[in-house]
Parts: structure tokens; C-alpha cells; sequence
């Protein structure tokens, strides 16, 4: 099991640890303080970042001291040198999810980050350039969230050809 770095801010809740891996739980406010101390720690890399919404899920078990929003921001780090792989995941908030962006820490993370904002509508404090990455500039709403109304726009098929 990895312990965590001792530079981790207090309060971090761990869970779901396994050989090579390890999961944990941060306060907004503590977020990129703890993202800091694991990549001076030796995790060199950012894998992954996205975004999850339990709009259905509000009850989801979670560990002791982590009170659950309606948002999730997911993070894998990754120690090649180490050969170990870290999950971090921080509440984003309800209806205006905020976070602390990583780019100062990890630059890869930039387009990451755009498509968490763009496709959920998560802020992400500090970033450089947070615009929409994969729908148009002019798209109202966010395309992931799950109150976001499916089926808006009708199509219209044409008439599938009789048989031969």
C-alpha cells in the first residue's frame, strides 16, 4: 500500500486501497495542495482528469467525513519511476461545481480540464484558456449533465427503402 506523501494537507480520507494503487478523498479547499505534495512525492504525471455527476446517485456510500455534492472531480496520477498509480477525488459542488485547476502543477491537464468544463460545466479556478473544447462556443448548457434535456433537436429519417 502507498502512504501518503508527508507534505498531504490534513483531513484527507483514504479508501479502497489496493497493491499498487490508492484512493482519496480532499476538500475543495484542499485540493491542489494535495495534488502538489503527491507530485513532489514522485508522481510525475497526470493520467486522467474528468468529471462525474450523481445528480441520481446523491446517496452514493461514500468514507466517513466525506459529505457528497452532486459533482465529482476525478484525478489519476501516475509515478512511472515508482511504478504506483493514485486516484484523487474531490467534491465539486451542486449546481455551480468549482474546483482549483492543475494546470500550473501538470500543463498536460489543460485540455482535460476544458472538457470537464465544457461537457459538465465544472470551473476550473485559474485556468489559462477555460473555453469549449468539444461543443461550439455558442451552445447553451452542458451536454453530460444529467438534467441536461436529451432530444431536443428532432430528426427526421427518410423513408427506408422497401425490400428488393
Amino acid at each position: 500500500m502507498i502512504d501518503l506523501p508527508s507534505s498531504a494537507p490534513d483531513g484527507v480520507v483514504v479508501a479502497d486501497a489496493l497493491d499498487a494503487h490508492i484512493g482519496c478523498f480532499v476538500d475543495p479547499a484542499q485540493y491542489l495542495a494535495l495534488v502538489a505534495a503527491w507530485r513532489d512525492d514522485g508522481f510525475e504525471m497526470c493520467a486522467d482528469l474528468c468529471a462525474v455527476d450523481y445528480l441520481a446517485h446523491m446517496d452514493r456510500p461514500l468514507p466517513e467525513g466525506v459529505t457528497p455534492t452532486r459533482f465529482e472531480v476525478v484525478v489519476n496520477l501516475l509515478s512511472l519511476s515508482k511504478r504506483q498509480r493514485v486516484r484523487v477525488r474531490v467534491q465539486a459542488g451542486n449546481e455551480d461545481p468549482v474546483v482549483d485547476s492543475l494546470f500550473g502543477l501538470y500543463p498536460g491537464v489543460e485540455a482535460m480540464e476544458r472538457e470537464a468544463f465544457d461537457m459538465f460545466g465544472v470551473i476550473f479556478r485559474g485556468h489559462p484558456d477555460l473555453t469549449r473544447i468539444l461543443m461550439p462556443e455558442d451552445w447553451e448548457g452542458h451536454p453530460l449533465r444529467k438534467d441536461y434535456a436529451v432530444g431536443r433537436v428532432p430528426v427526421q429519417f427518410k423513408e427506408a427503402p422497401g425490400p428488393r
